[in-house]
């Protein structure tokens, strides 16, 4: 087993769901999932479609109330918390239909993401603390490569700049954890590379759950793999272990070969 999920198995848990289950009205979407997260760990949770991994992650991140089980968070029972509850404890996330201000800039955007963790207030005259937050905005965007693109308006960026903008927005926040969904959807290759040593250079400290369809960005990222399947989790191993494993090839790999 590598080195870094070995370190990761000796950090605390971050993250807790027991028997979480998931239902809209007739149709089962999560069913009786067990995981745990520990902090600083590099998860992917992987599967095909409909497999339940974005309903999991709503069900995490507080946008959905779990129909069984429980969610701690941060050592903290949050099952019935609002999504925003958990945003303020430390939790960020992205979201498969990208929920990007259009007709707002690079910069605004994510000013707007840093000052939703605080007292989540816009003010009409500018204080100090205003400025701090500019900074805050300015700098992540050099960080996620749209340093020269702060005046652009985000409806004017091209795919691959909205998904690195995202990218952006979860992090300015300085999340204890950090959920992405399918950051890699609808990159070029040069993209999606770009992306991978976007997320391989993140603050060790910060913990890293995202879903991805794309094999090589996920286990190349991952330190540990939780395969789904028709709402279960069926597999959990190392990259190695999952790109080695009879039931992921029959069920994942060879269907999207």
């Amino acid at each position: 087993m590598a080195t870094a999920a070995t370190s990761a198995e000796r950090a605390e848990p971050i993250l807790h769901l027991r028997g979480i289950g998931r239902r809209f009205g007739g149709v089962v979407a999560v069913s009786d999932v067990d995981l745990t997260v520990r902090a600083g760990e590099r998860r992917a949770i992987l599967g095909p479609n409909g497999a339940g991994k974005t309903t999991l992650f709503n069900l995490i991140s507080g946008e959905y109330p779990p129909s069984t089980g429980t969610v701690e968070l941060f050592g903290r029972d949050v099952t019935a918390a609002p999504a925003r509850t958990r945003a303020r404890m430390g939790l960020s996330r992205t979201f498969q239909t990208s929920r990007l201000f259009g007709g707002l800039s690079v910069e605004d955007n994510l000013y707007l993401a840093v000052l939703g963790v605080g007292d989540g207030h816009l003010r009409l005259v500018k204080t100090g603390a205003d400025g701090e937050l500019r900074d805050k905005a300015r700098a992540m965007a050099e960080d996620v490569g749209l340093g020269d693109r702060l005046d652009v308006m985000v409806s004017e960026l091209s795919h691959g700049e909205q998904r690195q903008l995202e990218v952006g927005m979860a992090r300015v926040a300085q999340p204890k954890l950090m959920m992405l969904d399918e950051p890699a959807a609808g990159l070029s290759r040069a993209e999606r590379v770009t992306l991978t040593e976007t997320l391989l250079a993140l603050d060790p400290s910060v913990t890293l759950i995202l879903i991805e369809h794309d094999m090589d960005v996920a286990l190349r990222v991952a330190e540990w793999v939780t395969m789904m399947h028709d709402g279960r989790v069926i597999v959990e191993g190392t990259p190695a272990e999952i790109r080695a494993n009879e039931t992921v090839h029959a069920l994942y790999l060879g269907s999207h070969g």
